[in-house]
């Protein structure tokens, strides 16, 4: 796109008068500053347009090539002439643009694959006067076709979530999986919204890896975000695996920020499954130990306050121990752990006056069904402390499972865990693993009472 003014005047024809001017180098600056090589044939076949684009791939410049009659003899193989001349100028006369694909030669006498585009130029008197034809290196093309591809398919087909966030933490472009993964109803819906109103828990987290993207560039590995969001099915806690990319505008002389690119991945259910594997490994390993620990106990008692101590590891805040009475008609409380700070379990001093719980409490109810039973206090801070008070808990505990001991066919008492709010409520693996430690507990309390005896 090196057209000089001369040159912008060849295009002109031999009877019409060259015209200096702001015309002829607003010509020459726009071929100049095209991204595609460019070159014009007369109707004669002569070239009379080369602009720099056209320089740097086969390495001819301007004042090389205008003037020139084709391509043969020195950018094309001279068995080749003829039949690329031809379909050049066939396009001046032909409707629409041609598409072709040549050899070319560079000055240096190396060949270069180019794909042309050509069409005809009408004159004033509306006859062919000539072909322009834009052409650009094959491997730069194809790698172009294959970015525009790969973006439609991110957009279109990706199993992956793709948002592409402008510089104000907008959406502004979104692909169907993050839409879906978002509670959108479409790709549209959810575009120049904030993220707050898409996010309802760990918004922060994930602007927070936003910024540092624009500021700082991409971090060198994923990130998995535990996010909050809207469905069909109300809110729901989810882990993304997320990738992020710092877009910036190709056409700037200096990078300037378009936005952040935004891939992620739910893996939720990988991540659940991952936790209950390490909480196993992390409660069989505390049973173990449990039991080392209580073989070496002379006193069964110590031995039962000892599997509880092992237990409330990672499990629960609190442990309480009640056991029948003598009578076999009323829970005594036989050990515990302090209820106002934390510490070990150990046995309750002056233990053997009957405890009062009401009828329906969760021991009582544990008993009736040989079972567990769970429970959690369902109001605010004040309820939760008259909620533990009338159970004769401690004031902090929230959520509770109590869970019967039983050893050779017949039941001692009842073990209850507790916790606090900052932990969740019971599920069953809980209760699972309660009602095995109850086993070895009831055990030891069994043959403590078979020693007194």
């Amino acid at each position: 796109m090196s057209a000089s003014k001369s040159e912008a005047a060849s295009a002109l024809g031999p009877d019409e008068p060259e015209r200096d001017g702001p015309g002829s180098d607003l010509l020459a600056a726009l071929l100049d500053g095209m991204d595609a090589a460019l070159c014009a044939f007369d109707a004669d076949g002569v070239i009379t347009h080369w602009n720099r684009e056209a320089e740097r791939i086969l390495g001819w410049s301007a004042e090389e090539a205008v003037g020139r009659r084709g391509f043969a003899g020195w950018a094309v193989r001279t068995a080749d002439a003829d039949d690329v001349q031809g379909r050049l100028m066939a396009a001046m006369t032909a409707p629409g643009r041609q598409v072709h694909e040549f050899a070319l030669l560079r000055k240096d006498g190396g060949r270069v694959l180019v794909r042309t585009q050509s069409a005809g130029v009408r004159g004033a008197d509306g006859g062919p006067a000539g072909v322009y034809c834009a052409f650009s290196e094959v491997h730069a093309q194809i790698d172009l076709e294959r970015s525009i591809a790969l973006s439609e398919a991110l957009f279109e087909d990706a199993s992956w979530g793709v948002v592409l966030v402008d510089v104000d933490l907008r959406p502004a472009v979104v692909n169907r999986q993050a839409a879906r993964m978002l509670g959108s109803a479409g790709r549209t819906t959810a575009l120049g919204r904030p993220l707050g109103e898409l996010v309802v828990q760990g918004v922060e987290e994930l602007e927070g890896a936003l910024h540092h993207v624009l500021a700082d560039g991409a971090p060198g590995a994923l990130v998995e975000l535990w996010l909050t969001v809207r469905s069909d099915e109300g809110e729901q806690r989810r882990c993304w695996r997320s990738g992020f990319l710092r877009l910036a505008s190709p056409l700037a002389e200096e990078p300037v920020p378009l936005g952040v690119g935004w891939l992620f991945q739910d893996v939720t259910q990988a991540k659940l499954a991952e936790q209950e594997a390490d909480r196993l490994r992390f409660r069989f390993s505390q049973l173990h130990r449990a039991a080392r620990a209580a073989a070496e106990c002379e006193d069964p008692i110590d031995a039962a306050t000892t599997r509880l101590d092992f237990a409330l590891a990672g499990f629960a805040d609190h442990a309480l121990v009640d056991v029948l009475s003598e009578d076999g008609e009323r829970l005594v409380r036989a050990a515990a752990t302090p209820s106002g700070a934390p510490g070990p379990v150990a046995r309750v001093a002056g233990a053997g006056i009957p405890l009062r719980y009401p009828q329906g409490h969760p021991a009582l109810q544990a008993m009736d069904r040989v079972g567990s039973v769970r429970t959690s206090t369902g109001g605010g801070p004040d309820r939760t402390e008259s909620w533990a008070a009338e159970r004769q808990w401690p004031r902090d505990a929230v959520h509770a499972l109590s869970t019967v001991l039983r050893s050779r066919g017949r039941t001692l008492g009842v073990v209850t865990f507790l916790r606090s709010a900052n932990r969740p409520r019971f599920e069953r693996p809980d209760a699972e693993y309660a009602e095995s430690v109850a086993t070895h507990v009831a055990a030891a309390l069994d043959l403590g009472r078979a020693h007194g005896e």
